[in-house]
């Protein structure tokens, strides 16, 4: 038996390590995607003030900050009893919105977009921003002027861009100015056609070159799909209710954010800190996909898969295209990246939507009135996927319990079931190279996790077994913690 590690994993938000059993004839008999990076958010923010999470959960991750701030500050609301203003709303969504396409930007150009421009063949000094820099200066630049100005509006309704503070309860701290419309609204315009540059880029060379690997097996799983969606069934990042749907397409559940844990339960594996939820209603029958699986994946596939269709008309245009492309659901993981510019698209509209609206310049931005119900649930379409914050308190408002499910975390089921069966397609009798290692890879980049995020409760058992050994392997102590 023979072990292969890609050690450590490569462009992507965090640390782990892909470990690789080979049998004895070289071919791949088990895989494994280790996260071993270790957060106690869970743990260490009971006994604080309520008001303060919104705050502190920005900490667990410097690349979806918002994502939870936003999740925390709408679970915060519903803890204090306070409905926030009209006003507040669409300053909170204006700026989320601005999140994401930052979010989306680093990911597909920073990360992912290397392994389409520079090409699969191309070396690891290629195979990254710096080398498509050294190859094409002004595309690089442009990326980075364009995800500048999403930067600059979160960084404006934030207080911060990485961690923000806006968010208080019942509202927000400070309205907008008509300077700040201004602004905004021409940095949403130059992201519109941004994204439709993008959009025509990916459809016209990386579709077409890669057509036999996107549209292959080897990136390919039948998996249910969850994510939030408004009264019509159409994708919304900020609010509405969570829509389940099946590998058919067809609609299996649809519920209130509070009454996530009828839905969800969580697995734990040996080999990584991060857990492994599945749909309760299917149960957990282990990582293959299809109908009787209880994997479902979230993020900008399942959220173009679970809606019907989308609220801004430029976004629909492309949504058109890519179900008559991929289908509806779509299957295919490489599309994640195709959904992910949609997204970016979308999000610069209604950004351009909500800055039209008079109702977002009021100054009435705080509601203070309101009787404290001690229990809360916040959900927001982080970039990566539907994120829960789940929070309970005592009557002095000090927190009492934590519980917050990461899209990372339910996306792990499917990437360890993706990676394991990619390694199988392409490694025969123990024969491996740079080249297949990255295609291996490539297949964890399509949902860029989020490993920093995943990995945040403290259990139980011990975090850590250090072990004191002899060089014939004794043990000679084991200390744990």
């Amino acid at each position: 038996m023979k072990v292969i590690r890609i050690n450590p994993v490569t462009r992507l938000e965090g640390e782990g390590i892909i470990s690789i059993i080979l049998d004895d004839q070289g071919n791949v008999k088990d895989a494994y995607y280790h996260i071993i990076e270790f957060k106690g958010f869970e743990k260490f923010c009971i006994g604080r003030p309520i008001e303060e999470l919104p705050r502190i959960v920005t900490r667990i991750c410097g690349v979806c900050p918002w994502a939870h701030h936003m999740a925390s500050g709408k679970a915060v609301d519903q803890i204090y009893g306070r409905e926030p203003p009209q006003a507040a709303k669409k300053i909170r969504e204006l700026a989320y919105c601005a999140h994401v396409i930052d979010s989306h930007s680093l990911h597909f150009f920073y990360l992912a977009a290397p392994d389409f421009l520079a090409g699969l063949e191309a070396s690891k000094e290629e195979r990254n921003v710096i080398g498509l820099f050294r190859k094409n200066p002004d595309l690089v630049k442009s990326i980075v002027r364009h995800r500048s100005y999403a930067v600059k509006i979160t960084d404006t309704i934030g207080g911060k861009a990485i961690h923000p503070v806006c968010n208080v309860p019942g509202g927000v701290s400070k309205p907008l100015s008509e300077k700040d419309i201004e602004e905004f609204t021409r940095y949403s315009k130059e992201l519109i056609k941004f994204s439709l540059d993008w959009i025509e880029k990916f459809e016209k060379e990386i579709l077409d070159k890669y057509k036999d690997i996107i549209f292959g097996d080897l990136y390919y799983a039948e998996t249910y799909y969850m994510g939030i969606v408004d009264n019509y069934n159409r994708m919304n990042f900020y609010d509405g209710v969570i829509r389940v749907v099946d590998p058919k397409g067809n609609e299996v559940a649809k519920f209130p954010n509070n009454e996530y844990a009828n839905h969800i339960a969580e697995k734990v594996m040996r080999w990584s800190y991060t857990k492994f939820p599945y749909l309760k209603k299917v149960g957990w029958k282990g990582l293959f996909d299809g109908m009787n699986s209880g994997m479902y994946r979230v993020g900008p596939l399942a959220r173009l898969n679970i809606s019907d269709k989308l609220a801004t008309d430029k976004a629909q245009e492309v949504f058109e295209r890519f179900k008559e492309l991929g289908g509806h659901p779509c299957h295919y993981s490489m599309f994640y990246h195709y959904a992910r510019l949609i997204e970016m698209l979308y999000a610069a509209e209604r950004m351009l939507e909500l800055l039209e609206d008079e109702e977002i310049l009021s100054k009435d931005v705080i509601n203070y009135d309101g009787e404290p119900t001690y229990k809360g649930v916040g959900i927001a379409e982080a970039p990566r996927g539907i994120l829960f914050h789940h929070y309970e308190t005592d009557e002095n408002l000090i927190t009492k319990r934590v519980n917050i499910i990461i899209p990372t975390t339910q996306n792990n089921p499917p990437i360890n079931y993706e990676i394991k069966k990619t390694a199988q397609k392409i490694i025969k009798n123990g024969q491996v190279n740079d080249r297949i290692l990255n295609l291996i890879e490539v297949t964890f980049r399509a949902y860029d996790p989020c490993l920093a995020c995943s990995a945040h409760a403290i259990t139980k058992h011990p975090l850590l077994k250090i072990r004191i050994m002899r060089e014939n392997g004794e043990v000679l102590k084991e200390i744990s913690t």
